[in-house]
């Protein structure tokens, strides 16, 4: 049986003009968004419930996408944050003990507009040698609409993304006896965060992102986790304020990704946006202080500026093997550290869950 299951046409169209002809999965209809790929050859169900990815149309890089299915444990957060999906091929026919149903479905459920059957490989070298972009996918006549559709396009911007995503009350998670008490700031945060928490003994509050330190404060927490989220670090300045507020209390502090970069960004650093970013479960970082390369998985765009950090505040820990971009900083003022990749990566790989055992140990030694 064929792995392609065909469908009616639809098209992707960039703000440079550009048109790749293919056919439709999921729900039919119109996604802008921002074009971008992510290099992953598993996890695309993760991709798929990553916050992160919220208002962006994700292209799968890896050929063939969907042969093990779907299921509720594996997902990142309760819902899909895409705008849309662009695969090579979807397999209709998966098969794996743990599935509870196939990528169609689940973008249909989740009410995404996808696009199969098209070169996902000219798709990537034009966001690698132009840079990221902005797209539609349609179902509908895009030569028809295209001029109307690239003014839609152009005019397109990510807005509001944290409050986009975050929670709107407190949550508790807790397994057994918890022997430390973690705040986790909900910026698009994935669950395996909180999973790796709990398992090391931690009772976990899920803070929505807007939770200030006052309030924080009054909770008697041991540590502070700062999580992954979606948009541009600079645009949320008073959540940036608020983190500064956070830091000063000393309490440990460990960020990943957009929490890495806001933290950053309230100790007096810059951030700027990369020309396709990084995504993927293959991205290198080294580690400044050992010197070992582990091998990461990632999902940013932007990324902190390492020579806008000033060395009595801090010292850049990890820098990527590829681009030498910041990676990680320890701080030296503050009670905190921080990466820019995922040491939780449900898809892995898991080189770096060690940061996990550093932030609990960290805690330990503060309440003792």
């Amino acid at each position: 049986m064929s792995l392609l299951e065909r469908g009616d046409n639809a098209y992707l169209l960039l703000a440079d003009g550009t048109i790749f002809e293919g056919l439709h999965f999921g729900v039919k209809g119109t996604a802008i968004g921002e074009v971008v790929f992510t290099t992953g050859m598993t996890a695309y169900q993760e991709t798929l419930t990553d916050p992160s990815y919220y208002g962006q149309l994700v292209t799968q890089t890896f050929p063939l996408i969907g042969n093990y299915g779907v299921n509720a444990a594996d997902s990142e957060s309760a819902r899909s944050y895409i705008h849309g999906y662009i695969v090579r091929e979807w397999c209709n026919t998966p098969s794996n003990f743990r599935m509870e149903g196939d990528i169609d479905g689940f973008l249909k459920e989740q009410n995404i507009v996808g696009i199969y059957n098209i070169d996902t490989r000219k798709l990537t070298r034009i966001i690698r040698e132009v840079g990221v972009m902005n797209g539609v996918i349609t179902t509908e006549d895009v030569y028809a609409k295209k001029e109307e559709l690239l003014e839609q396009v152009r005019n397109y911007t990510i807005q509001n993304a944290i409050l986009s995503v975050t929670g709107d009350e407190p949550r508790t998670y807790r397994e057994g006896t918890p022997k430390y008490k973690v705040a986790l700031y909900d910026f698009g945060y994935k669950r395996n965060i909180r999973n790796e928490l709990v398992k090391r003994g931690c009772e976990v509050v899920v803070l929505p992102a807007a939770t200030s330190a006052e309030e924080l404060k009054a909770m008697h927490v041991d540590g502070i986790m700062l999580s992954n989220g979606p948009g541009d670090p600079s645009e949320n300045q008073a959540i940036i304020d608020n983190v500064g507020e956070i830091a000063k209390l000393g309490i440990p502090i460990f960020g990943i990704c957009l929490g890495h970069q806001l933290l950053a960004l309230s100790q007096g650093c810059r951030t700027e946006k990369l020309k396709y970013g990084h995504r993927g479960a293959n991205q290198p970082v080294i580690d400044l202080n050992s010197h070992r390369t582990y091998v990461t998985s990632q999902n940013h765009g932007y990324a902190v500026v390492g020579e806008s950090l000033d060395p009595e505040v801090g010292t850049v820990s990890h820098i990527n093997a590829n681009d030498k971009t910041c990676e990680g900083i320890r701080y030296h003022k503050i009670n905190a550290f921080t990466v820019q990749f995922h040491p939780e990566a449900h898809g892995g790989p898991l080189d770096t869950a060690y940061l996990f055992d550093e932030f609990v140990a960290v805690m330990e030694k503060e309440k003792k």
